[in-house]
């Protein structure tokens, strides 16, 4: 599947589309194994839920991740380490996922420190038993280098991405928009996933 495809579930078959431009074909059921929900990040200070939690970006890749776990049935694999100390984000993830979406969690990688160790420390725990075949959840920005990174590693990957960048509602300002903070944002993220899908081939 291509990194721009979109794996989405309606009346419980799956469905290929492109971001954007809408379902593009009615498909069988995906013959995948597993779904694997990728780390976005934690917000250290929260006391409001006991000390650490996923912070937004990481909030927004399970939620999408839990909706097709319930849909599909497919167990789910989480992962994320701790690269900036505390408790690694795979665990706080996995708290999230049960308590506050009420899906199970079969697999939680907790060592990886970037993408490709994401990839390749979610395959030393799937590919000896035979789950090659993933939905792979995480940012739609961030899909292209993630995909790359999966496959690399020996997945078939299906790709879910989440958090499309792109605003495809009409703007109907007679002037201008003056850019906020949602376009600075997604500035920042595209510039980040640019620089890091470089650094990723660069070192391959």
């Amino acid at each position: 599947a291509h990194p721009g495809a979109v794996v989405a579930v309606r009346d419980g078959r799956w469905v290929a589309t492109t971001a954007g431009q809408g379902i593009v074909g009615w498909c069988d059921q995906l013959q995948a194994d597993a779904i694997v929900i990728l780390a976005g990040g934690t917000r250290g200070y929260a006391p409001e839920f006991g000390g650490e939690t996923v912070n937004a970006l990481s909030l927004e890749r399970i939620r999408y991740g839990a909706r097709l776990a319930r849909h599909s049935g497919l167990p789910v694999m989480v992962s994320g380490g701790a690269p900036k100390g505390g408790r690694p984000e795979g665990e706080l993830m996995k708290v999230s996922l049960e308590e506050d979406f009420s899906v199970p969690v079969r697999w939680v990688e907790s060592r990886s420190r970037d993408t490709r160790e994401n990839a390749d420390f979610c395959a030393s725990v799937l590919q000896p038993s035979g789950h090659r075949r993933i939905v792979l959840v995480t940012h739609a920005a961030h899909m292209r280098r993630a995909a790359e990174a999966f496959e690399a590693a020996g997945f078939t990957v299906l790709p879910a991405p989440t958090a499309h960048l792109l605003n495809r509602e009409p703007d109907t300002n007679i002037l201008p928009s003056p850019p906020g903070m949602s376009s600075a944002y997604a500035g920042w993220y595209a510039s980040h996933e640019w620089l890091g899908l470089l650094a990723y081939r660069l070192s391959r």
